[in-house]
C-alpha cells in the first residue's frame, strides 16, 4: 500500500513531506523489527525516544520514516513525512492497512477506573450466548469469537490492536468490546478507530503515577467520549460525579444508567447473598449469580449496552441470568468450612466495594480476614488509603507483597502502615512474602469464616525486580483449602 494513501492522503496529518510515495510492506515502530520496504514510526514514547533509532531503521532497509521531527540528514531513497503527532499517525496507518476493520463491527469501548474488565467479557459471552459472533480485548485476554489469544496490555498498541481487530472481521465477527484505558487514551492507541458505542463505568484514585492529578486522570476519560462519532452511543453512571461530565461534549447519542436516580437504565438491588443478586432493572426482575453494587452496575452497563446494539431487551435479560464473574473478579474457593474470595481489587475504591459487599452478606459471628498489597513502582499515594480502608472493613489484616516490582517489599508496606491507627496495627501483620500471608490467613480462619485475597485476581505472576515468577492467589488458595 502507498505511504500516502496509509496516511490519509493529503491530509492535515502531514505536514512535511520528502521523497517520494514508495510500497510499504509493514508498519514498524520497533526499530529492530524494520525489514526492507518497512515504514518506520518514531514515537516520542514515555521512556524512549524513538526518533533515535531513524538512522537503525533506515540501515534495515526502511522505504519511508514517519516522524515528528526531521532528521538534520535525511537518506537518499527513503521517503520522510513530518507529523504533528505520530502516535495518531500509527493508529490512522494501521487502521487503513488492516482495512478499516473497526468500520465493519459494532466496536464498544468501555472506560473508566473499575469494572471495565467485567463490562466487556461480559458483554462478550453475552452475545456468544445469543449466537453472534463477536470479539474481546481485555486485560485478562482478548478473543475472536472462543479463540483465546493472550493479553499484554489492558489496551493494545494501534498496531496490534488492528491486526487483533482485522482477525474478528475475517472471522465474522459482528461486535468487538475493548477496555479503553486511560493511558491508551493519551497516547492515542486508539486513534483511527471507529466506536459504535462508548460505556463510563466510574472514575476513582488511580494511575496518578502516570496522570499525576486526578483533573488530568478525568481529562484522559472525557477525551474518548469526546472523540466519539455522532452515529455512536455514549452510556455514562450518572450516580458516578463525573458522569455527566465524561458526555457533556460528546457527539455521540448520550444514554444514563443508574442505582440511585432516574435513569435510561435503572437499576435497584432486591435481594443479595453470596449465592447471588436479585435485581429489578427498568422494572423487570433478573436473578444473577454476580454479587455487589458495583456489580449491579456493571450489569446494568451490560444490558443497556446490549439493547442499544440492537438486542431486544427480553433476550438481553435472559442472558444477563445466566452470566457468572469474570476471571479473578469475585471468585469463591470454599474448603475446610472456610469461604475465601479472589478480586483483583487494587484500587481503594474498589477494594471498598468488594469489602462492602462481603459485610452485607456475611452472618452475626463470621470473622473477615483481608489480605492484600499494593504495586510497586506504582502510585504511592493510595497506599495508606488502602489500607485504611482493608483496616476499617475487616477483623483481621494481613499487608503483603503484590507485585512489588524494583521497590523494596518492606517500603510498600511501611506506606500502607501509614494509614493505620494503633488499634488498626494490633490487629494486623506485616507479610511480604504473599505465599506465608495467604497460608497463614488460612491459619487464623475458622470455620465459617471468609477470607478476601484482594489485589492480583486474575493475575497468574508475581514481578518481582524485572522477574516474573508464577503465582497465582486462586491456585494458592486451592492447595491449601482443598488439596492439604
Amino acid at each position: 500500500m502507498k505511504l500516502i494513501t496509509l496516511l490519509g492522503g493529503e491530509t492535515p496529518l502531514i505536514k512535511k513531506h520528502v521523497g517520494g510515495d514508495p510500497d510499504i510492506c509493514s508498519i514498524c515502530f520497533d526499530s529492530r523489527k524494520v525489514e526492507p520496504g518497512s515504514c518506520f514510526v518514531a514515537q516520542k514514547g514515555t521512556h524512549v525516544d524513538g526518533h533515535q533509532y531513524i538512522d537503525t531503521a533506515v540501515e534495515k532497509g526502511a522505504a519511508a520514516v514517519v516522524c515528528c521531527q526531521m532528521p538534520e540528514i535525511l537518506a537518499p531513497g527513503v521517503a520522510y513525512v513530518q507529523v504533528e503527532d505520530s502516535d495518531i499517525a500509527l493508529g490512522v496507518m494501521a487502521d487503513c492497512f488492516y482495512g478499516h476493520p473497526s468500520r465493519q463491527l459494532k466496536l464498544v469501548g468501555v472506560t473508566g477506573t473499575n469494572g471495565k474488565t467485567t463490562t466487556v467479557t461480559l458483554l462478550h459471552r453475552l452475545f456468544r450466548e445469543y449466537g453472534c459472533h463477536a470479539g474481546l480485548l481485555s486485560t485478562i485476554v482478548n478473543k475472536v469469537d472462543d479463540e483465546a489469544i493472550p493479553s499484554t496490555h489492558t489496551t493494545p498498541d494501534a498496531l496490534e490492536l488492528n491486526s487483533l481487530l482485522s482477525r474478528m472481521v475475517q472471522a465474522g465477527c459482528q461486535y468487538a468490546f475493548i477496555e479503553v484505558s486511560s493511558h491508551s487514551i493519551v497516547q492515542n492507541r486508539i486513534a483511527g478507530l471507529t466506536f459504535a458505542g462508548g460505556i463510563f463505568s466510574n472514575i476513582t484514585h488511580d494511575h496518578l503515577d502516570y496522570h499525576k492529578t486526578m483533573a488530568a486522570y478525568i481529562a484522559a476519560k472525557k477525551a474518548f467520549f469526546d472523540q466519539l462519532p455522532a452515529t455512536a452511543f455514549a452510556l455514562t453512571n450518572i450516580d458516578d460525579r463525573n458522569g455527566n461530565v465524561m458526555v457533556q461534549n460528546t457527539r455521540a447519542h448520550v444514554h444514563t444508567y443508574s442505582l440511585q436516580r432516574m435513569a435510561d437504565y435503572r437499576c435497584r438491588v432486591m435481594e443479595e447473598s453470596f449465592q447471588g443478586t436479585l435485581l429489578e432493572i427498568n422494572g423487570c426482575p433478573v436473578s444473577t449469580r454476580l454479587v455487589g453494587r458495583f456489580n449491579a452496575y456493571n450489569l446494568t452497563a451490560i444490558y443497556a449496552a446490549a439493547v442499544l446494539c440492537g438486542m431486544p431487551h427480553g433476550d438481553a435479560l435472559r442472558l444477563l441470568s445466566t452470566l457468572e464473574a469474570a476471571e479473578g473478579r469475585f471468585q469463591y474457593v470454599s474448603g475446610k468450612g472456610i469461604t475465601a474470595i479472589v478480586d483483583y481489587a487494587h484500587t481503594p475504591d474498589a477494594l471498598q466495594n468488594v469489602l462492602s459487599a462481603i459485610n452485607g452478606m456475611r452472618r452475626q459471628g463470621q470473622t473477615l480476614i483481608t489480605v492484600v498489597g499494593c504495586g510497586g513502582d506504582r502510585d504511592t499515594t493510595k497506599r495508606p488509603e488502602m489500607a485504611r480502608i482493608a483496616a476499617d472493613l475487616s477483623d483481621r489484616l494481613i499487608l503483603t507483597s503484590d507485585n512489588p516490582r524494583t521497590e523494596d517489599p518492606g517500603r510498600i508496606l511501611d506506606d500502607m502502615e501509614a494509614g493505620l491507627t494503633l488499634e488498626d496495627k494490633s490487629r494486623a501483620v506485616r507479610i511480604p512474602d504473599r505465599r506465608q500471608a495467604i497460608r497463614t490467613a488460612v491459619l487464623m480462619a475458622h470455620e465459617g469464616d471468609i477470607i478476601l485475597v484482594a489485589g492480583k485476581g486474575h493475575e497468574k505472576y508475581q514481578d518481582i525486580q524485572g522477574v516474573k515468577h508464577h503465582f497465582d492467589d486462586k491456585e494458592e488458595l486451592e492447595n491449601i483449602l482443598i488439596k492439604d
